[in-house]
Order: structure tokens, then sequence, then C-alpha cells
């Protein structure tokens, strides 16, 4: 069973919980297992309790919804399919793994660089 108590949802947030359980439940998950995972949903989507009150540390509803957004935008770019070479492919790209591309073309300085520095680098060396 899920801990803490759920009073700080709304009746929307209830619902979708209850809607993403009974899916589970249908696919042939145990009903504990399929509310622990239906309440990590809807937390991971609206992050967390949106009533007022509670302990003070809630982020505005304006800023959790900004982050939400922002989570989707990083989802969809990291979705794209571009070539490794573009520079699209490059940006959404680690530090680290910049740094091992450009180690593999032995670019000097490589290990001090900031990202933008190696992609750079890497536009430079191609």
């Amino acid at each position: 069973m899920p801990r803490g108590s759920k009073a700080k949802y709304t009746e929307e947030q209830k619902r979708k919980a209850k809607h993403i359980e009974d899916s589970y439940q249908n696919k042939g998950m145990s009903k504990d297992e399929a509310e622990a995972r239906a309440w990590a949903t809807v937390n991971k989507q609206s992050g967390g309790g949106e009533k007022a009150g509670g302990s003070g540390r809630r982020k505005p509803a304006g800023a959790k919804a900004e982050d939400r957004k922002e989570s989707a935008r990083r989802a969809a770019v990291s979705r794209e399919g571009h070539s490794r070479d573009s520079k699209a492919s490059r940006e959404v790209q680690t530090v680290d793994s910049l740094r091992k591309e450009a180690r593999e073309r032995k670019i000097p300085g490589r290990s001090s660089m900031r990202k933008d520095e190696l992609i750079a680098a890497l536009r430079k060396a191609s």
C-alpha cells in the first residue's frame, strides 16, 4: 500500500490514479503494486498533491507546469533522430559523450573544456 495521506490530491489526480491503477490491474499486476505505480505516475506528472496547505515546501502550480513542459521538451528532443555529426545531435549529447568523441579525434585541451567549447572544437575538427 502506498504511504502517506492522499488528502492533498485533487479529485482529478485521484481519478487519474484510479484509472492508471485499473489499467495496471487489467494487465495482471497485483492491486498493491498497481496502486503504488499509479500514484508514482501521478506524482511524476503533476509533482504531488495540488491542494493548498501542507509542509509549505510545495512549488507553485505555474512552476510545476513549466517544469513539466520543459521535461516534455527535453524528451521530445531526445526522440528526434539526428545524424551523429549534426549540430542538433551534439547539443543533446552529454559532456562525457562529447569528451569521448573529442578524445577519439585527439582534440587538445578537451578535459578542461565546457560543453559549448567541446561542441565548437568538434565542429571545427569535422
